[in-house]
């Protein structure tokens, strides 16, 4: 991607925009308190870092040119956004009880999410975040609805998407999980089909990562289960699984501090073809609030020190 020049400055183009509003460098010096010999010198300047006449020099006085009625829409819009983030960052330092809500799936609320809400919290203890959590289907709905400002959880299916943008963090498969003194973590060889002889916790289908856990199942030829167990709630299957033989078929980031800590061990199937991008979804048509931006970029710092 092409640098911005670093030449251009704040006060090229706002002198370049007064000279525009009033129609000469008299009454744009007037207004800038600057005098007219600076005005037509930052526009001289303007005018050599874009290398081409931003003005026709005519008896009339000064008149856009071509390139200087293109030059006019963008650097319009981009003084009224700074201005606008000005204005943003003021209101949320003067209204530090904002709140603003953030959608977020299972995968990431047992591990990325603890720490970026930590983050955020030190930064910025006024601003007050909600936490949602629930099936992707549901969130997205909220999203779309306004009810929360970002989603971070694994990427929907091409079909959910429309309407949003997904931001890529990391990669992330399924792993399949049990007690720490489960049988088949004292078996001499690991089978995967050696899972069909006991109980399993799976997805519900609605859930996002339900197709990817069939496909896995299909490919390695496993299955259909009897007394599988379909459930979206992590605290029952954590308790049902550490009480039973069952084996648990999740997304990683859900289980990985239980792995961690030794209160869940996962079975060594390879898993790799699982992987799928978790990242940050938001709307497109509209722009998240500035302590949503804030809290995404912390977000992004977690990552980040997971490697």
């Amino acid at each position: 991607m092409e640098a911005l020049d670093g030449r251009i400055k704040l006060r090229h183009l706002k002198c370049f925009l007064e000279v525009v509003r009033l129609g000469g460098v008299g009454h744009a010096a007037e207004s800038l308190h600057l005098t007219q010999p600076a005005v037509s010198k930052t526009i001289h300047e303007l005018e050599e870092i874009a290398g081409v006449a931003l003005f026709d020099r005519t008896g009339r006085g000064l008149v856009l040119s071509n390139f200087g009625e293109v030059f006019q829409r963008y650097a319009g819009a981009s003084v009224t956004a700074l201005k606008q983030g000005m204005r943003s960052m003021a209101r949320v330092q003067a209204d530090q009880a904002a709140a603003f809500s953030i959608g977020a799936l299972p995968t990431v609320s047992a591990r990325v999410l603890p720490a970026a809400a930590a983050q955020f919290s030190t930064q910025l203890p006024g601003l007050k975040p909600r936490i949602v959590t629930g099936p992707n289907t549901h969130l997205l709905a909220q999203l779309r609805l306004g009810e929360v400002d970002l989603v971070i959880g694994r990427m929907a299916e091409p079909g959910a998407m429309r309407g949003f943008s997904f931001e890529h963090l990391y990669t992330e498969g399924i792993t399949l999980v049990v007690r720490p003194d489960h049988p088949l973590l004292n078996a001499m060889r690991f089978d995967l089909a050696d899972i069909a002889a006991y109980q399993l916790l799976m997805p519900p289908p609605d859930s996002i990562i339900r197709p990817t856990v069939e496909r896995f199942l299909i490919a390695h030829a496993v299955g259909p289960f009897e007394r599988e167990i379909e459930t979206i709630s992590d605290s029952f299957a954590r308790a049902y699984v550490c009480a039973s033989d069952a084996v648990w078929i999740i997304s990683e980031g859900v289980v990985h501090e239980d792995v961690r800590h030794g209160f869940l061990a996962r079975l060594p199937a390879d898993t790799s073809t699982t992987l799928g991008p978790v990242g940050l979804t938001t709307r497109i048509d509209t722009q998240m609030p500035l302590p949503a931006q804030l809290f995404a970029q912390a977000v992004r710092e977690v990552v980040r020190g997971m490697g």
